[in-house]
């Protein structure tokens, strides 16, 4: 069973379609991402999934089924727009939003005791939260969303606001919180963060999905216009089928673009047939960061 299942999903405000027929499922143990350029549409497909706002159109299915209240305790969410009450202390703060997670009181307070500890907040815990940096917020939002011990994480932009240092924390607590089995939603525009945490994902453009899967199969699709070579021979300033070549050092590594239709076998046979001696040949994986630029570029940018 899938802990969310989208199935051809739309909203409209006023005359503008915010998600126009997505579909898209997120497995048991994954970190999924939810990708795309501001005001693509991620935000809205988040809020349909936690029943905020109801679809015009399609269905939603959360660990199986509808959207429930007992299925709401099974879940953690962390806005993009966040909120806590600033003027009484972070503690105080803290255990009244997990009392309202279902917690009791005493279990609340142990609970964000042991997380006031590993994020690194234990000696802030008697300041008012309007007193903390905007990176000991965030930090504080996130313990809001992990104290009831979620199945489901939804998560929208949690790097924001963070300094080098607490975003490898929240990466590993995430990656922690995938090895016990729980599942990540990642709402994002930071294509290298993704490469590092995420398993698959859906890209959303103008409301649409444009692109959906495995991470890594995703990006070996796109492959095969860019090589890697290394060679100590010179190599010929124009090359058929080769729109461009840059010389990466003067160690002989070069980097090859490949015009559209030539493959990298047939610039390996003119190699070769030119006795140019190679070290290295290899096709390079393009970034998610690339990928995703020459998508949203082929498929036009969102509005907010």
């Amino acid at each position: 069973m899938n802990t969310i299942e989208t199935n051809n999903i739309s909203k409209r405000f006023n005359d503008q379609k915010a998600v126009d027929g997505v579909s898209f499922d997120v497995r048991p143990g994954e970190i999924f991402g939810l990708l795309g350029p501001n005001g693509a549409g991620k935000t809205t497909c988040i809020r349909i999934i936690l029943d905020i706002f109801k679809p015009d159109s399609g269905t939603v299915k959360i660990f199986g089924g509808k959207m429930s209240e007992e299925k709401k305790q099974r879940l953690g969410y962390l806005p993009e727009e966040r909120g806590l009450y600033q003027d009484i202390n972070l503690e105080q703060c803290l255990v009244y939003l997990a009392t309202l997670k279902g917690l009791s009181k005493n279990e609340s307070q142990i609970k964000v005791s042991r997380y006031l500890e590993q994020f690194d907040l234990n000696e802030h815990r008697k300041k008012k939260v309007k007193e903390l940096s905007k990176g000991m917020q965030q930090k504080a939002q996130l313990i809001t969303t992990l104290v009831h011990e979620p199945e489901l994480i939804i998560i929208d932009e949690p790097f924001s606001a963070l300094d080098p240092v607490n975003t490898q924390m929240v990466k590993d607590l995430l990656q922690e919180q995938r090895k016990m089995g729980k599942t990540i939603v990642m709402c994002t525009h930071q294509m290298h963060q993704v490469e590092e945490l995420c398993d698959r994902i859906v890209l959303i453009n103008q409301g649409k999905s444009v692109l959906y899967g495995n991470l890594s199969e995703i990006q070996k699709s796109f492959s095969g216009n860019d090589l890697h070579i290394k060679t100590q021979s010179n190599l010929p300033s124009t090359i058929p089928g080769v729109s461009s070549i840059q010389s990466e050092n003067n160690d002989g590594d070069f980097k090859i673009h490949l015009e559209k239709g030539n493959s990298p076998q047939d610039f390996l046979k003119y190699l070769i047939g030119q006795e140019i001696i190679l070290d290295l040949f290899e096709i390079s994986i393009p970034s998610l960061d690339e990928i995703f630029i020459q998508i949203v570029t082929q498929t036009g940018v969102g509005n907010e």
